[in-house]
């Protein structure tokens, strides 16, 4: 088979994809370094913690950025651009565009990220994480089942499965990875505990999954789905009478309800107090994705569960460092009787 094959096939798949509006362009923007100097190393008579006790410079670093005035054209009209119109290096523009002339930047305010609080520009943790790259190097070393799991992994697991109210904690690559190997962690019981080769329809794990769930849950969904092991049940959006009718009618004794604690895209919350009543009733495993709302809701930024007071019914929480912590990571909180004491390679 020649190569000019495959390549006027990704040719035609791309004007496929094209065609169905799901293609997307990466836009490189440059952060803004006017504020960082006053803070990249702590003074003799700092303290060690600087807190949020009012506006601060450095405030604007995780919102304030530039962007090329070609690439923002492209984006403004839905051009595909490949983000190379410009060159930075040391923070100065040194690209030429077209007649010579020096490339212009055009400053903007983001309203679309993640770092909720500011945290990934915050000074404390900015010299946190140099002091720690300077202390023990850049990396795991391996994976977390060779020699990459630390006994700082393990201090911060500690930590997340207290903020969440649980007894253990699974660090995981992104919250997508953690989505996805939860999934597929609970969709295989069906498949550990059944009698034959594949489990009887009354031996697999029925999934109730809220319609506007996260990607990286439906993903995961999807995968063991294809496993055999499980039966998946769609619910409309917090419709808490659909869920309610699907449960009664369900004869898998095995059941896992899943839903977003704090949905992204609409802004709501899922209703967490209809759906521990609704886990007393039934008796389901309750799985909560609180990504957006873990550091942000709550008294302790415990997340939705403890905004609603309602940590003691979920079951397990999946949480990121990617937003509200600036950072980036998964992580999988359990409570005692969902054991994690095999740890899988994810």
């Amino acid at each position: 088979m020649e190569q000019g094959s495959w390549n006027q096939w990704v040719e035609d798949a791309l004007t496929k994809l094209e065609s169905l509006k799901v293609l997307r362009s990466l836009r490189p923007i440059y952060l803004s370094t006017e504020q960082q100097s006053r803070s990249q190393e702590p003074r003799a008579n700092d303290e060690e913690y600087q807190v949020f006790d009012e506006m601060q410079a450095w405030d604007r670093s995780s919102v304030e950025v530039s962007i090329s005035e070609p690439t923002f054209q492209r984006w403004l009209h839905d051009i595909p651009s490949s983000g190379d119109e410009i060159v930075v290096r040391d923070g100065v523009a040194d690209g030429k565009v077209g007649s010579g002339e020096m490339q212009q930047f055009r400053r903007l305010l983001l309203f679309s990220g993640n770092d909720y609080l500011g945290l990934s520009s915050h000074p404390t943790i900015r010299n946190a994480a140099a002091k720690a790259a300077r202390e023990h190097g850049m990396g795991p070393r391996g994976s977390a089942l060779v020699c990459g799991y630390t006994n700082y992994h393990r201090l911060l697991e500690s930590c997340l499965a207290d903020l969440k109210k649980k007894e253990d904690c699974l660090l995981c690559p992104t919250g997508f990875a953690a989505n996805m190997a939860l999934m597929v962690a609970i969709g295989s019981v069906g498949s550990l505990l059944a009698r034959g080769q594949k489990p009887l329809k009354e031996e697999k794990v029925a999934i109730f999954s809220d319609a506007l769930n996260h990607a990286s849950i439906i993903d995961g969904i999807h995968l063991v789905e294809r496993r055999g092991s499980v039966e998946v049940f769609v619910y409309r959006h917090c419709d808490m009478f659909h869920l309610d009718a699907l449960l009664s009618t369900c004869r898998v004794k095995k059941k896992v309800v899943v839903t977003d604690s704090l949905f992204s895209m609409d802004g709501d919350f899922a209703p967490i107090v209809e759906l521990a009543k609704l886990r007393k009733k039934h008796g389901f495993l309750l799985v909560i994705d609180d990504a957006h709302g873990t550091f942000v809701c709550g008294k302790r930024g415990g997340g939705v569960a403890e905004k609603f007071n309602c940590e003691k019914d979920v079951d397990l929480c999946v949480g990121t460092l990617s937003k509200a912590a600036g950072c980036h990571g998964g992580f999988i909180a359990c409570r005692n009787h969902v054991q994690m004491q095999f740890r899988p390679e994810i």
